[in-house]
Formats: structure tokens, sequence, C-alpha cells
């Protein structure tokens, strides 16, 4: 049989690929401990859930317009305004089933054969997947500790080339946890300000941000009608699986190509859960965010304080997301975690998956009683 060569050129997520595994060896009745998966282990806030409720009770559950219900999209922009500084009208958003579908659609509608995206390493693995199926060409820019894996102007400048399309900027970062800086990201700015590069600007873990504060690339003077915002409420909101993600652009003209893409794949979202967005997005569910913020920030300090306290091991301390980014021996990341899954039954994510070897990923959405117990079978499998 014969297959579309984009499709064979695509491979599946490791991290999924770890996540069921991990899954299919517990149901087994195997002792695992999971700490692979992105995703908070919290329930959905109950005021949105009742949202949700509200909705089917009366009905609303029929097709939608592609970009979403207009309540929906005035929150959408009204937040951008308040809380990034993003000066976008509700006629420059769109909903989509999650962040990553809203990066399917500005790739495929912005990539032509050939042209370049740059992509900082260590990245999240779906980038450089997403690239290759638009028909685009990774360019990857590699970091290191020294500068808290971010990118350098210096190191943006000499990657410009003619052919340059996109720059890929995710603040805070999956897997490293680390976030530009408002100086940072002003110098990034100044490489691309006589350019016609596009910045698409990951921001899903905005909200999970313990040291420091985190600013969108698009609220830098000039850069706005370059950038396209991505975000969603999967992981500050712990809503997953209700799979809700949006985007902001003023080039309208985008987004009519991208709302004629989604026309014709999956049309709009779930209705029941854009009336459980609107309910979040108008704040009914604040406080358990940031009582899931501490919490998670709770974690962070466990994890990252016994994790360096493991010979062998280390990593830098994360500003944001819920993920520790830890330098191992050796090279062969997945071997390392093959390892481990089979004599500790603990499962991470092998740096490879993101671009680098040498490292892993470590999730610590989770309890602190599992970051405790894993991190003792982590020291029992180190020595």
């Amino acid at each position: 049989m014969m297959y579309a060569d984009r499709i064979t050129k695509i491979a599946p997520s490791q991290t999924i690929a770890i996540t069921t595994l991990a899954q299919e060896l517990k149901a087994q009745g195997k002792d695992i401990l999971s700490f692979s998966a992105g995703e908070p282990d919290f329930d959905t806030p109950p005021c949105i859930e009742e949202a949700a409720k509200a909705a089917i009770d009366s009905g609303f559950s029929k097709y939608t317009a592609v970009k979403g219900i207009p309540e929906l999209l005035q929150a959408i922009a009204k937040k951008f305004q308040s809380e990034n500084g993003l000066d976008y009208n509700a006629d420059e958003v769109m909903v989509s089933n999650g962040a990553k579908q809203c990066l399917f659609n500005a790739f495929q509608a912005l990539i032509n054969p050939g042209d370049e995206v740059i992509i900082p390493t260590p990245y999240w693995v779906s980038y450089p997947e997403l690239v290759t199926y638009s028909g685009g060409k990774n360019v990857f820019l590699s970091t290191s500790a020294a500068t808290e894996f971010k990118i350098t102007p210096d190191q943006l400048q000499k990657a410009l080339t003619p052919k340059t399309k996109i720059l890929v900027l995710t603040t805070p970062s999956n897997p490293t946890g680390m976030i530009y800086t408002k100086e940072e990201l002003r110098a990034l700015g100044e490489v691309l300000k006589d350019t016609k590069v596009w910045v698409l600007s990951d921001e899903i873990y905005e909200k999970l941000v313990y040291e420091g504060s985190m600013f969108s690339f698009g609220a830098l003077e000039g850069q706005l009608e370059r950038t396209i915002t991505i975000n969603g409420l999967s992981k500050a909101v712990s809503m997953t699986g209700w799979r809700v993600g949006y985007l902001g652009t003023k080039d309208k003209t985008l987004l009519k190509h991208m709302l004629a893409l989604q026309s014709h794949s999956t049309s709009s979202i779930n209705s029941i859960a854009q009336k459980a967005a609107l309910a979040a997005l108008q704040g009914c569910a604040d406080k358990d965010i940031e009582n899931m913020r501490l919490a998670f920030k709770e974690r962070r300090d466990t994890a990252y304080a016994g994790l360096n306290g493991i010979k062998g091991l280390s990593a830098l301390k994360p500003q944001g997301a819920f993920y520790l980014w830890i330098q191992i021996p050796g090279q062969n990341s997945m071997e390392f975690c093959q390892k481990l899954l089979e004599e500790q039954g603990v499962a991470l994510v092998p740096g490879i998956a993101f671009g680098v070897e040498g490292f892993v990923r470590m999730s610590y959405a989770c309890s602190l009683e599992q970051i405790h117990a894993g991190l003792e079978r982590l020291k029992k499998f180190m020595a």
C-alpha cells in the first residue's frame, strides 16, 4: 500500500508514548510511578463544571460558529488586553481544539515548502513534527544551562536567512521551565525589527510562574503585528480533556485562512466546553488557579531539592510550568529511561524527545507523596 509522503515523516509523540506505556504496565499490576505526563492532577474547578452542566441542561448542544461563540471571543480578547497587554479585538481571535490545533492551523496557513522555522532546543515535541508536516524546514538553535536554556540575539541573528518564516518562542518553557524576561524578549525583537519573520508565541504555561514574571512578546512595542499568540486552558485551569485552545492575530487574512482550514477539519470545538471556558475566563476559578499554582510551587521546590541531592543528577530551578529538566550521566536518554522504568518502575521522558541528549524530563504535576517516592527510587537507581 502507498501512503502520503507527508504522513510517513511524522513520528508519534514520545511523551504520549511513555505515558501510555506506564499506564499499560500499571494496568498489568506493576508498581509504576509516572512523571511523564504534562497534565495537572487536579480536578477541573467546580464552578467551571457547573457552567458546563448548566449548558447541558439548557440544551446548548448544537453546532456553533467555527471560531467560537461571540461571548467567548469577547472574553478572550478582554483577557489578552487586561492580563497580557495584547491589543487583540474579538474579531482577531479564534478558538480551537486545544493549543495544539492552534499551532497546526498556524503552521499550515503560513508555511510553504522550504520555508524555515527557527525552534530553540530543547523544544516541545510537537513543534518540529508539525513544521515537517507543513512542508517547512526546522532550524534548531541549541541552548545550554549557561543561558538558562534560552536563545541569544546573536544566535537568532546568525540563524536568519531569506527563507526564515517563523520563530517559535515558548515562555514559560516546556521542558525546561525557564522564562524569557522582558529585556531578553526585547533584544530578540530588535533582531527581527526589519524582517518579515512571524513570531509564534506559545504562552500555555503563563499562569504557572513561581519566580519573576511572564511577559508576552506581542506586548513589546511594534511587535504585535508579527506575533501569533497561542494559549489555552489545559494547564493553568486543569482542563486538559476539555480541549480549549485559543489564539490571537492582528492579520485578519491569516485568521480567515485558519478558520477555513478548521471549518473543513473539526469545525467548532465542543459547545459545552465553550460555556465552561467562558466561566473560566470570566474569573470564577481564580482562587482555584492560585491554589493550584501554590501547590505546584511546593512540588517544584520539593522535587528540585531532592533531585539535586542525588549524586549524578542535576537540574536548574524552573521558574514556571511543572517540569524538571534533568542532566543525566552519559548521552543515551532513551536507554536511561527504559532501564529506570524496568528496574524501579519510574517513568520519565527521554531528552531526545525534545531534541537534546543527556537529559530527561520529569513532570511534578502529581502529589508530593508520589514525588518523594519517585525521588527515593531515582536515588536507588543511581546508586
